[in-house]
């Protein structure tokens, strides 16, 4: 047989609350370091401008291409 070192129970429990903690506090940290790497990605895209598609107003031959809605044929 080996010898086996036996933790009294308030121990263990302590022990396993710290490993909670650690565990937590670790996934803080990598939350942390992803927010700051997403706002530095950010703010690197808002201070390259990129191009952006022209706004274009509908016109009347635009208008006689869209389909409706609602067609007659599929009215009662």
């Amino acid at each position: 047989m080996t010898n086996r070192v036996s933790y009294a129970p308030q121990d263990f429990e302590r022990m396993c609350e710290q490993a909670e903690r650690d565990h937590e506090s670790r996934q803080v940290l990598v939350l942390l370091e992803r927010v700051k790497k997403q706002i530095a990605a950010r703010e690197n895209s808002e201070n390259v401008e990129s191009p952006k598609p022209p706004v274009t107003a509908i016109t009347a031959k635009a208008e006689v291409l869209r389909i409706p809605a609602r067609s007659a044929p599929f009215e009662r």
